[in-house]
């Protein structure tokens, strides 16, 4: 099992958030999360990957059969978990290049792994870029400075090819693109999907499953995984909306 989570909960400051979540994730395995907004979805990727603004008050989180929750964000991060931002930040002054090949010799370093050199990054670079279609010149931007919405979004996806990780939760890296950048980022997702690796999407709607077709579809409401099923699901989300989920779970839990 990759990823297996065991009732957890979470708060901030005091108001619980995430209210008993259970969730496992397999080697290979697309799974979707969706939601209204205010249900957990970004609280319980922020708790992955270990922000600490959130208290986890009780639950159980493995990765990979280690204990998720007694390691640090960047130990996290070198274990092999990626988070993409739903409000990617900018840094002015450091290049794509410069930051992606620290990012990747911190996690080859934490693994007694040969640091690459700047010369042979530059050239996986250039292989990563053009293998999610971003533009060659890229890696001498800033990172996310002067990008658009859009542009950061995928400049995310590029930190994922660079990194190569096991587990990749991706915040709502659908908001904000047109139709055009929701297909490139889709292709790239797709593209560096394997075997051995988990994703987790966070999304509200069902247009960037049309391109990344997930294995299973979570609904959450509430701070709670309240329904799960295949990709029906948010196709019946989409048409139905989360008010039938709603009134099903008042329903079960009135008996």
């Amino acid at each position: 099992m990759l990823l297996e989570i065991k009732d957890l909960c979470a708060s901030v400051k005091g108001t619980p958030l995430l209210k008993g979540v259970h969730l496992k994730v397999r080697e290979g395995e697309i799974h979707a999360i969706m939601g209204p907004n205010g249900a957990g979805k970004s609280t319980l990727a922020k708790v992955l990957a270990g922000h600490p603004s959130y208290e986890v008050t009780s639950g159980e989180v493995l990765f990979k059969g280690q204990n998720l929750l007694e390691l640090a964000p960047e130990e996290r991060a070198h274990a092999g978990l990626f988070m993409s931002f739903q409000y990617p930040i900018e840094i002015p002054g450091v290049s794509n290049q410069q930051f992606l090949l620290t990012a990747l010799n911190s996690i080859r370093k934490a693994r007694n792994e040969k640091e690459i050199s700047p010369e042979e990054f530059e050239t996986y670079l250039e292989e990563k870029m053009a293998s999610v279609e971003i533009p060659p010149e890229w890696k001498r931007r800033n990172v996310n400075e002067g990008f658009s919405g859009g542009e950061k979004k995928r400049n995310e996806i590029l930190q994922m090819a660079v990194l190569n990780p096991l587990l990749a939760i991706l915040d709502e890296t659908d908001s904000g693109l047109d139709i055009d950048a929701l297909k490139v980022v889709g292709r790239g997702i797709n593209r560096l999907m394997n075997d051995k690796m988990g994703l987790l999407l966070i999304t509200h709607y069902q247009r960037l499953l049309d391109t990344i077709k997930p294995h299973v579809v979570h609904v959450m409401l509430d701070g709670k995984i309240v329904q799960s099923g295949g990709p029906e699901l948010a196709l019946k989300l989409e048409s139905k909306g989360y008010d039938w989920i709603k009134s099903s779970v008042h329903e079960e839990a009135a008996r």
